[in-house]
């Protein structure tokens, strides 16, 4: 089986994950995992998809009328397989507070710093009257090196949330059920 990943990004409008899944169908794909999201009027997201290898190329070419069309502008890429498993920590950290510009550079500077990859990121700033403000919420997954202590990273998130003014929480994946 071959793994692509596509990008996909084009007007919101009804229709546009049906068109896309449709295709993938047709190739005997499997829609595997995706995170997709209205954005500022965008319809924007990535999907991972399972395909038999024979199969593959004539997926990828029939996406093509997809752009042809102006549904969706669409990039493929294939994944290489993950041949072994790291000693890697999956957490959860999340982020709350009054936003202001460099939150996530701040963050991702920090933990870029520890080696730690940002598995999954999604970040929200709305409206908080009562607060006065707007609010800045961040819910992550992170892979923790098997060399990094997760008592010394939280440590040392929880004081960049200080100097930041947002609080900062990190927990071991498991912990979170």
């Amino acid at each position: 089986m071959a793994t692509l990943v596509l990008t996909v990004i084009g007007d919101d409008r009804s229709g546009l994950v049906d068109a896309l899944s449709g295709v993938i169908a047709d190739h005997g794909g499997n829609w595997d995992k995706s995170r997709m999201a209205r954005l500022a009027g965008k319809f924007a997201g990535i999907v991972m998809v399972a395909v038999p290898d024979a199969a593959a190329e004539a997926l990828i070419a029939d996406l093509e009328p997809l752009e042809a069309q102006g549904l969706l502008d669409i990039t493929v890429e294939r994944a290489a397989p993950r041949d072994t498993e790291d000693d890697a920590t999956l957490c959860r950290m999340e982020i709350f507070g009054l936003d202001h510009p460099g939150i996530i550079h701040e963050v991702s500077h920090a933990l870029a710093g520890r080696e730690v990859s940002i598995e999954e990121l999604s970040t929200e700033a709305r409206s908080a009257p009562m607060a006065g403000g707007t609010v800045f919420e961040a819910h992550a997954l992170l892979r923790v090196p098997g060399g990094v202590s997760l008592q010394e990273l939280t440590k040392s998130l929880r004081r960049l949330g200080e100097e930041l003014a947002v609080d900062i929480e990190v927990a071991r994946e498991a912990d979170q059920a």
